[in-house]
């Protein structure tokens, strides 16, 4: 299955959750954002909300500072 991710196409190899996407790239940041299809999807739905054909995501880190 092909997405964007981050910019870039992405092949899937199965279908996956958004936090099995965030666990494929290898993320543990806890401040990450992720972004389907232009909408922030909620940390409590990860598990709920998959990524289908075509999605375009981006996974973000917040980062603070001064």
């Amino acid at each position: 299955m092909k997405i964007i991710l981050n910019g870039k196409e992405f092949i899937l190899e199965r279908p996956v959750s958004v936090r099995g996407l965030v666990a494929l790239r290898g993320i543990t940041n806890p401040s990450v954002v992720v972004e389907r299809n232009r909408a922030i999807v909620n940390r409590e739905e990860w598990d709920m909300v998959m990524i289908a054909e075509g999605d375009t995501v981006e996974v973000l880190s917040l980062v603070g500072g001064g």
